[in-house]
């Protein structure tokens, strides 16, 4: 598949030699970052795949300060939708496939959440034992319907024999919004969901949930809104501004981090903030890859011994990141990220379920 014929390049806007526009170009780079705007919608309700414009997001991207950054980044341009939503998962698909080719992180934008079933679906072909992480606003678990939606994508996951997903992670949901039969089941099965409450002000207690993952998405809809809407479905609830800017930087720093999407985007928004939000959100992932590949490959711990019960328990303390795992191996991968709020819970007789589980 040649992508003349199926993304509409980008449009050129002059930058300073400081601004990010200045070191974007329009290829798939080795070992780089690859932007891909989507403007299929299908997959909500009264949703299309109307051509949107993206120019006033690439216009506050560019603009910003590409620091010393130093990972190669491409903008592919604009995904031309299918004829049918089914179609432009399988273009997104291929899209993606090329970039884990070249060990290039696609950083999908725009276009309805479950356009999530196709980065999941392209990076199942490369790897397997997923470790998926999702903000989001809502758990939507039917099961109804052959065509992909966003009510759906997530069952389709799950129930998949040709889909292997190791842990998935919740972060963000409402209990309003929510079935809580969905809720329950979730907690069933013993994946991690995590209220907006326990994401609020700091990053510090769900940073863990982000660290091995190999793929996040981001519905839109998990921020609030303000003006005309940030998202498609605009809320009044949700991560602030700079709570999602910090979420996006965690994303980046994830070791295995292999592609993301920013989902449920209003692209028509006549409101200039919003468009500048997502140009922020995307600069400050791109900050979190630059950072994460500066780090050195081996680690240094710190070991903490902490007796519950007759029982000791290992804690351990990465001294470059002064980031924590728990475990006893010697090998950093067998470890469990976790953060210095369960080791001081732990020193109080209180150890998190979910560190047994693992």
């Amino acid at each position: 598949m040649n992508l003349v014929d199926i993304i509409i390049p980008p449009k050129e806007f002059k930058s300073e030699n400081w601004q990010l526009g200045n070191m974007i170009s329009n290829e798939i780079h080795e070992n780089g970052i690859a932007l891909v705007f989507c403007s299929d919608y299908r997959g909500i309700k009264f949703g299309d795949a109307e051509i949107n414009d993206f120019v006033n997001v690439r216009r506050e991207l560019y603009r910003l300060s590409k620091l010393d950054f130093e990972v190669p980044i491409g903008d592919l341009g604009d995904l031309i939708s299918g004829k049918t939503h089914q179609d432009s998962h399988y273009i997104l698909q291929e899209v993606i496939s090329m970039c884990h080719y070249r060990n290039t992180v696609p950083i999908i934008i725009g276009g309805s959440n479950d356009l999530a079933f196709s980065l999941f679906s392209a990076l199942n072909f490369h790897q397997k034992d997923i470790n998926y992480t999702q903000i989001s606003n809502v758990i939507s678990l039917s099961s109804e319907g052959e065509e992909i939606t966003e009510k759906n994508f997530l069952s389709k996951i799950f129930s998949s024999k040709s889909f292997s997903i190791k842990n998935y992670h919740h972060l963000g949901y409402q209990k309003h919004l929510n079935e809580i039969d969905s809720v329950k089941l979730m907690k069933e099965v013993e994946f991690e969901i995590i209220r907006l409450a326990e994401m609020m002000n700091s990053t510090e207690k769900t940073e863990p949930f982000f660290r091995r993952a190999d793929l996040v998405t981001v519905n839109c809809d998990a921020v609030e809104s303000l003006g005309d809407g940030f998202s498609v479905n605009p809320q009044v609830n949700g991560l602030n501004r700079r709570e999602i800017c910090a979420y996006m930087k965690e994303i980046g720093l994830s070791e295995n981090l292999k592609s993301a999407g920013i989902f449920n985007f209003n692209a028509d928004s006549a409101e200039s903030s919003n468009h500048q939000l997502l140009a922020q959100m995307i600069w400050h992932l791109v900050e979190g890859i630059n950072i994460r590949r500066s780090h050195p490959k081996e680690k240094n711990f710190e070991t903490f011994w902490v007796m519950i019960d007759d029982r000791e328990f290992s804690f351990k303390r990465d001294t470059f990141t002064d980031l924590w795992y728990f475990g006893e191996s010697e090998k950093s991968e067998e470890l469990i990220p976790c953060s210095r709020f369960e080791y001081e819970n732990a020193k109080r007789g209180i150890l998190d379920a979910r560190l047994l589980r693992n």
